[in-house]
């Protein structure tokens, strides 16, 4: 199962629910989204608008792949569970966020070969047949408070 998440930000990413309503017609798997507030319906694959912590949680130690925005918590879980994880980040030219701040987490990230980052859902295909042999380095939390943590990660790039 592919669990694509948007987290529970107050901003649409139309275009990730989308891609994997579309996805769901391409592959033989199952695809669940946990769509946020996206007013995309999607109507190939499983969705939820919101989850509890547990259902949240399950859907992750049971995805093959977690295919999510750039929320730190998220990809953390994602990480801390052994997924690989694709990151999609919110863009501001789509008025998915309010900046591009996002892009900057996943391209940080991904600079350190923790997960695949995916800027134009067209490519995610390419990038979920990618992860199934992407050599991902493990993420290694080094102590401290994770807002320090996320603050120091960003701007050592």
């Amino acid at each position: 199962m592919i669990f694509f998440t948007l987290g529970t930000q107050k901003f649409q990413m139309n275009r990730l629910v989308q891609a994997a309503d579309d996805l769901a017609m391409k592959i033989d798997e199952e695809i669940f989204v946990q769509t946020g507030h996206s007013t995309y319906v999607p109507t190939k694959c499983g969705h939820t608008q919101f989850m509890n912590e547990n259902d949240y949680n399950e859907k992750i130690r049971e995805c093959r792949i977690l295919i999510t925005h750039a929320g730190v918590g998220t990809i953390i879980s994602g990480l801390t569970a052994g997924k690989p994880v694709i990151v999609v980040p919110r863009l501001k030219k789509f008025h998915e966020h309010v900046d591009d701040h996002q892009l900057e987490i996943a391209k940080a990230f991904a600079k350190k070969k923790n997960v695949l980052s995916c800027t134009e859902v067209d490519t995610l295909q390419e990038v979920i047949k990618k992860a199934e042999t992407f050599e991902f380095e493990p993420y290694v939390v080094h102590g401290g408070k994770i807002e320090d943590i996320v603050q120091n990660f960003i701007y050592m790039f």
